[in-house]
């Protein structure tokens, strides 16, 4: 079951960069284009990258609860602390990849509170933007190629 999740979770990583890239590249281009409107496009783009991210933060914490390395914290946070790859997959990863949908979640947030179009997309190409480089900074990549 755990290789099942954890199979789930690198893979759908994948289309969440994706559309993350894409919804902060499409914000950029509105932000500085200076689009006049903030069409049906821009929005669904935006709640496409605010979804799969929580979909992909839910498969994330089933990784966690179900993963053998999870017993490593019995041993006590010293060990944990002292293992460059443990503390990677069992603190940094997870706490940053919270933080990043929470950027993710504030950011459509305020778009929805906007009315004015360039601060829409402003808001989302600051937050999801924010978001993208945290995920990018805490993914495992030698474990991830290793799929």
């Amino acid at each position: 079951m755990y290789q099942l999740i954890k199979q789930t979770h690198s893979l759908c990583a994948y289309l969440v960069l994706a559309v993350l890239i894409i919804a902060v590249i499409n914000a950029l281009i509105g932000f500085f284009g200076k689009r006049k409107y903030f069409g049906i496009k821009d929005l669904r783009l935006s709640l496409f990258a605010l979804v799969f991210s929580h979909i992909q933060l839910l498969l994330g914490l089933l990784v966690y609860v179900t993963t053998p390395r999870l017993q490593m914290w019995s041993e006590g946070a010293k060990v944990v602390m002292k293992d460059s790859l443990l503390r990677q997959l069992l603190v940094e990863h997870p706490i940053m990849n919270i933080i990043a949908v929470t950027l993710i979640t504030v950011g459509w947030v305020k778009l929805k509170k906007q009315t004015e179009v360039r601060k829409m997309y402003g808001k989302i190409a600051l937050f999801y933007g924010i978001a993208l480089v945290c995920l990018l900074s805490m993914i495992p990549w030698k474990l991830w190629w290793s799929v």
